[in-house]
């Protein structure tokens, strides 16, 4: 008896800047058979499905619709880039109260419609708002995993392979911990082709290579600040991100990704969601890689935890 053919189903909620772009990219890499748009603005959603629909003949073969809540019951991915945008003069508790409550909002539905889908959150600030989703939905917490720090990898490794001038697929480089200001390089972990960084730059970089390497974590973190400042919002790079999430999990590639999941003693940390090296592939989160980190990142990665233990801590008091 053949096996019954099923579709690759991902259902977007959220269809502004991030939203749109990781649908135009996903569409673009012929991963997912359906790709269902969802917006509580109606025609926002309708405007970019007829957009994105205008170029099918151009992608690989995929039907891209307008989608409801009622989307969530087949899906196998669903991703949250849904949120609301920081107001002049709003404290970033208030904007992390109304990111949360939509998010909840989410996770009720998805709940009620019964799904069995991987949930990814890229809603910012995205570690608390995992740690949210995964203790508001019930779900196990393979199902439900944050793009962590999967961006500011990559940004890691181009300005590394800038740098030493090689292809930027020959340096493995991570970035750990928090997708914001405490995040930690883990210099430790990064190779160039398999020769440490250190060995690499030193034998073929120019300049002071000490110094480069302020200058690039610098870069890496406050990278989000200078677009902002330079064309309003990130989307390009974020959307390429989420690709390669969904492609693991969609292909089943247990690749080794810093998606943000929720830590039980791992590293010393407990109860926070995190960015860290874990394999994903059809069932979400499969398991965490515990890297030998050095103690000066094991220190910064704790610290890392506590930061956004508190913000979680500060955002269930109220």
């Amino acid at each position: 008896m053949e096996a019954t053919w099923k579709s690759r189903k991902v259902a977007i909620v959220g269809a502004g800047a991030v939203g749109s772009t990781f649908a135009y990219a996903l569409a673009q890499r012929g991963l997912a058979d359906e790709i269902s748009l969802i917006d509580a603005n109606h025609d926002l959603a309708e405007g970019q499905v007829l957009d994105l629909a205008h170029g099918l003949p151009y992608y690989p073969s995929v039907q891209i619709k307008t989608g409801s809540k009622a989307d969530y019951a087949d899906a196998n991915i669903i991703v949250i880039t849904a949120g609301a945008k920081q107001n002049p003069g709003e404290t970033r508790l208030n904007l992390l109260q109304r990111n949360a409550a939509i998010i909840k909002s989410i996770m009720d539905d998805i709940v009620q419609a019964n799904s069995q889908a991987i949930v990814v959150i890229a809603t910012n600030p995205v570690d608390v708002n995992t740690r949210i989703a995964l203790n508001h939905s019930g779900f196990p917490k393979n199902r439900v995993i944050g793009s962590g720090t999967v961006l500011d990898s990559a940004r890691f490794r181009y300005l590394i392979s800038q740098y030493c001038k090689v292809d930027v697929a020959n340096v493995h480089a991570y970035i750990l911990g928090e997708h914001g200001d405490s995040e930690v390089a883990a210099w430790s972990m990064t190779n160039v082709a398999g020769v440490p960084v250190d060995e690499y730059a030193q034998a073929h970089g120019s300049g002071n290579w000490a110094e480069e390497r302020e200058r690039i974590v610098h870069d890496v973190r406050n990278s989000a600040y200078h677009i902002i400042t330079y064309k309003g919002a990130t989307y390009y790079a974020i959307g390429m991100a989420l690709v390669r999430i969904v492609g693991a999990i969609l292909r089943d590639e247990q690749s080794v990704l810093t998606i943000s999941t929720l830590l039980e003693g791992e590293y010393g940390i407990q109860d926070v969601c995190l960015g860290i090296p874990c394999v994903v592939g059809q069932g979400g989160a499969l398991k965490i890689v515990q890297a030998p980190l050095n103690d000066e990142e094991r220190i910064a990665l704790t610290s890392s935890a506590e930061a956004l233990k508190s913000a979680f801590d500060l955002l269930q008091k109220g």
